[in-house]
C-alpha cells in the first residue's frame, strides 16, 4: 500500500484530519506526519486531535512518499509562511503523485504556484485566491484533476475519502515504502 505524507501543523481542522487518516489506515496505507519540527506535537483547532510530527518538511523528499495529504483548518496558512513546506508541495504536485487537499489546503498549492490551468475546489473563502492563481474553482464536494483530489469542507469528507482511496489505488503506491525500507 501507499506511504502518505500528511503535511500538518497546529490549528488543523480536526475532523478533516481524523476521518481521512482513519480511512487511509484502515485501507492499509502508512501515514507519516510532516511538519515544521520533528517530534513536535500539534493540535487541532477544536482540541479534539493531536498529532506528533514524524519528520520536518526540510528533511523529507518526495521520493520518500507515494502521496501527499493536506488537511484544512488554519494549518495550511501557517505552513505556507515557511519555505520548506511550500517547496515540498511544489515538488509533490509536479511529480504527478497524488495530492489530497481539503478545505484551506489550496493555500499551500497557491503559494507553491502549481494551480495555473488546474481544476480544484476548496473552502469558499479561498475561491477567489484559487482563481487568482490561475485555476478553475469548482464548487463541488470533490474535484479530481489529474493527480489532485480536492474537497471543500467537513461535509464533503465521505466523498473526499472515496475519491482519495480511488486515486491511491490507481496510483499503485508501494514504491516509496520500498525506498524507505532500504533506508532503514
Amino acid at each position: 500500500m501507499s506511504r502518505i505524507a500528511v503535511l500538518i501543523t497546529n490549528m488543523f481542522e480536526d475532523v478533516e484530519y481524523t476521518e481521512p487518516a482513519k480511512a487511509f489506515r484502515e485501507a492499509g496505507h502508512d501515514l507519516v506526519h510532516v511538519g515544521l519540527t520533528a517530534g513536535e506535537t500539534v493540535h487541532g483547532k477544536r482540541e479534539l486531535a493531536e498529532v506528533t510530527i514524524d519528520r520536518a518538511a526540510s528533511d523529507v523528499s518526495v521520493d520518500d512518499f507515494d502521496a501527499l495529504f493536506i488537511p484544512g483548518g488554519y494549518s495550511p496558512d501557517k505552513l505556507r509562511a515557511h519555505d520548506a513546506p511550500v517547496e515540498f508541495v511544489r515538488k509533490f504536485v509536479t511529480s504527478g503523485k497524488p495530492v489530497l487537499s481539503i478545505c484551506h489546503a489550496p493555500q499551500l498549492l497557491i503559494n507553491a504556484q502549481v494551480l495555473r490551468g488546474r481544476k480544484i475546489t476548496g473552502w469558499k473563502s479561498v475561491a477567489q485566491d484559487i482563481k487568482n492563481a490561475g485555476a478553475e474553482y469548482i464548487d463541488r464536494e470533490v474535484v479530481v484533476d489529474g493527480n489532485l483530489v480536492s474537497s471543500r469542507q467537513p461535509d464533503d469528507i465521505p466523498a473526499f475519502i472515496e475519491a482519495s482511496l480511488a486515486k491511491l489505488k490507481d496510483a499503485g503506491g508501494g514504491k516509496a515504502k520500498a525506498v524507505a525500507a532500504e533506508q532503514h
